[in-house]
């Protein structure tokens, strides 16, 4: 029996992935997506309309008639909605914890009423901050160093909040650093490895903020899909959070070489000053994903690259 979905986000980077995996399996799901950072064109092949497997909704998530419409009859929310990026927070603070923090109570208190069974939310690696722990656990203390980062806490305490008293069950999963075909690379936010690759692919050096020796631990989008699929019904998990990252870290200079290496030529990065609420290294264990998940990052950090790469190639 096909499942109804409630995508938030759904037009995103991440939420269209997702939305082609529920699709590909036989599920029916809905999209709402105000369009702010998410393109329809990343639905193009599984939009239809609302007669068929996919509908798509364009409106805000603090839009509490619209949540009402699109809730109705979901059994399972997957909530990618947000204004992503650091830099972002710091230059509009409020519009960011508007969508990230209110957004997300209004996501959970529309599933209450609406008898949703689980939802799983996109939380963010940025939750840790600078701490000298290394790897990350999630029992270790947050620290957020941006308004992006608290705004993305809030909600995971929004999370356990209405798992533990309201009896929604929810499940948090922490992305760290996810990167794959589709990424948009134009934006002045733009996430680093679709800016590398377009970069090198139209001649110009990649830009590295700091010296490079800063290192992250790259997740592809594939392994995301794979996390959220499985976060929706794992039994025992409500009220959990998660790292879904490889448990590998590579820094981003290596990460420069890499793309020249796949590309057949030397490139030469341009360093900038470090930006404000950037984090220096970020590595995550993925232990408890692993045994209560069933999660296995399937596709490590060079095959997922050569993938992407070979996208943007293509998209061009």
């Amino acid at each position: 029996m096909p499942r109804n979905i409630l995508v938030t986000g759904g037009a995103g980077f991440i939420g269209s992935h997702l939305v082609r995996a529920l699709v590909a399996r036989g599920d029916a799901v809905r999209v709402v997506d105000d369009l702010s950072s998410g393109k329809r064109e990343n639905l193009a092949g599984v939009e239809i309309d609302a007669r068929g497997p996919v509908a798509i909704v364009e409106g805000s998530i603090l839009d509490d008639r619209l949540l009402d419409q699109t809730m109705a009859g979901a059994e399972v929310v997957f909530h990618e909605a947000a204004i992503p990026s650091v830099p972002r927070s710091l230059a509009a603070p409020i519009a960011s914890h508007e969508v990230n923090a209110t957004g997300t109570l209004r996501v959970l208190e529309a599933a209450r009423r609406h008898g949703v069974r689980r939802v799983v939310y996109a939380g963010s690696s940025s939750a840790y901050g600078e701490t000298p722990t290394s790897p990350k656990v999630e029992i270790m203390p947050a620290s957020p160093l941006s308004p992006y980062a608290v705004s993305k806490l809030t909600g995971e305490h929004y999370c356990q909040v209405w798992a533990r008293v309201f009896g929604v069950e929810t499940v948090v999963l922490r992305y760290f650093n996810v990167f794959g075909p589709g990424q948009d690379p134009m934006s002045q936010y733009a996430a680093v490895i679709p800016r590398f690759v377009t970069a090198a692919l139209q001649g110009r050096a990649p830009v590295i903020y700091g010296d490079g020796s800063q290192s992250r631990d790259f997740c592809f989008i594939d392994n995301v899909v794979q996390a959220n699929l499985l976060a929706a019904d794992a039994p025992g998990v409500s009220g959990g959070v998660f790292n879904i990252a490889c448990g590998h870290a590579i820094d981003l200079n290596q990460v420069v070489r890499l793309i020249g290496d796949a590309l057949g030529r030397a490139l030469t990065p341009q360093y900038e000053p470090e930006r404000p609420g950037d984090i220096k290294h970020s590595l995550a264990d993925v232990t408890a994903a692993r045994a209560l998940l069933r999660y296995t990052p399937a596709v490590l950090f060079t095959q997922g690259l050569e993938r992407t790469i070979e996208w943007y190639k293509r998209a061009r």
